[in-house]
């Protein structure tokens, strides 16, 4: 196998910078620079799988603080269709949103599909969510589709394995996703965009190892670890996540993808990880589950009924800024469409809160201490209640076959 070597982009549109290292923990603050604006380091991405993050606008988005989004390439291949967004002057222009933005591959929405795809060294055939409609997708077609969205980041296609898949199956996985990988990288025009390789490997720590030693000898611009957080219990994940942080470049950015449990993204920090996404803030405020420096709170319970004032004391957003709990209680259980604008708004200024407290503390040497009042404060999910959520929203949606945004 023929390996392209790329110089390490260092200077200019599309690097990263990193700013500092955490003395107590792996935990580190950079700057991802992209032709739409710098990124300040660790940051969250709200998911807007369909040139749009579900309830919200842009000019929110932007009140927020948010710096990046995540689009995806393969709903937005099927619809509206590249050529119709390139006609509209590119994915920016066409959503209204001036900030970088980092498109998946859609590796993961197609394994998702299960029955209706097979995957072959060529490529991925799959059949359409949406209307059946036969495709065939290259790893130099996933390329060539984002740099026509006109992407900041870029992700190769890959090959994500099941959590629960034998060794045998995961490792024939990895050896995809390494061919395709290269196929990528040949077909990527570097320029000022940046094209992310993604390591995976399952639960196998000696896949994972090997995953990341192969790719990162290829030169990418950065490095994903992707299959995780796919119903293992969070044990494993952090297991697989400190296995495979400390073998990736340290002056490449590193982005964990589908992660979005705030005590999640804290130990993903504290392992070295500089980029999430997940679209958990998102979806569970559109359930009525709200996040707080204490835990989840569901807004619809009845001890928020008569609250008259914010959900979280220690909140600035405009939600809590404007409107009482009680006010925010009533509006769910009469289903009124503001009720998800306002929730989705808080918990996305929790996110970007979160993640701006620990830059400052790993920049003024504090992220130990950081990390130990937050676990001391936030009350996180019971891992079985979890992993039964986890499951059963797994279940449907593989049932309902509808991998958008959820």
């Amino acid at each position: 196998m023929v390996k392209v070597r790329r110089d390490t982009i260092t200077s200019g549109t599309g690097s990263f910078r990193l700013a500092k290292t955490s003395s107590d923990s792996g935990a580190r603050a950079g700057e991802l620079l992209t032709p739409h604006g710098s990124v300040p380091t660790p940051v969250f991405l709200p998911v807007g799988s369909q040139a749009t993050v579900k309830t919200v606008t842009p000019g929110d988005l932007k009140s927020i603080g948010v710096h990046m989004l995540l689009a995806n390439a393969y709903h937005l291949y099927l619809r509206p269709g590249v050529t119709l967004i390139e006609r509209m002057g590119g994915l920016h222009r066409f959503m209204d949103w001036d900030g970088a933005v980092l498109t998946d591959s859609g590796g993961y929405q197609i394994f998702s599909l299960a029955n209706l795809r097979k995957v072959a060294d060529r490529g991925v055939v799959f059949r359409s969510h949406i209307d059946g409609s036969l495709h065939s997708l290259t790893p130099e077609l996933a390329v060539e589709i984002q740099q026509s969205l006109g992407a900041d980041v870029m992700m190769v296609l890959d090959d994500v394995p099941s959590s629960t898949g034998s060794f045998e199956e995961v490792q024939r996985a990895v050896q995809t996703t390494h061919i395709w990988a290269e196929r990528c990288l040949r077909a990527w025009s570097s320029g000022d965009r940046m094209l992310f390789a993604i390591v995976q490997g399952g639960l196998f720590p000696e896949l994972r190892h090997s995953s990341a030693a192969y790719l990162t000898s290829l030169g990418f611009s950065g490095y994903a670890v992707g299959g995780l957080s796919l119903g293992e219990p969070k044990a494993q994940t952090r297991a697989m996540l400190e296995e495979t942080a400390v073998l990736l470049p340290p002056g490449k950015p590193r982005y964990l993808m589908g992660v979005g449990s705030p005590e999640d993204i804290v130990d993903g920090v504290g392992a070295g990880i500089d980029i999430f996404d997940s679209v958990l803030p998102t979806r569970v405020a559109r359930n009525g589950s709200l996040l707080t420096w204490r835990g989840k709170c569901n807004i619809r319970n009845s001890a928020y009924r008569e609250m008259d004032g914010p959900v979280d004391s220690d909140c600035d957003c405009y939600t809590c800024r404007h409107f009482s709990a009680a006010y925010l209680h009533h509006l769910f259980r009469c289903e009124e469409l503001l009720a998800y604008r306002l929730a989705t708004v808080h918990n996305l200024s929790f996110m970007s809160a979160l993640m701006g407290r620990m830059r400052r503390a790993i920049m003024e040497g504090e992220f130990k201490s950081f990390r130990e009042r937050f676990r001391a404060g936030y009350q996180p999910t019971d891992e079985e209640v979890r992993l039964a959520q986890k499951r059963k929203w797994l279940d449907a949606r593989n049932r309902r076959m509808a991998i958008e945004d959820e």
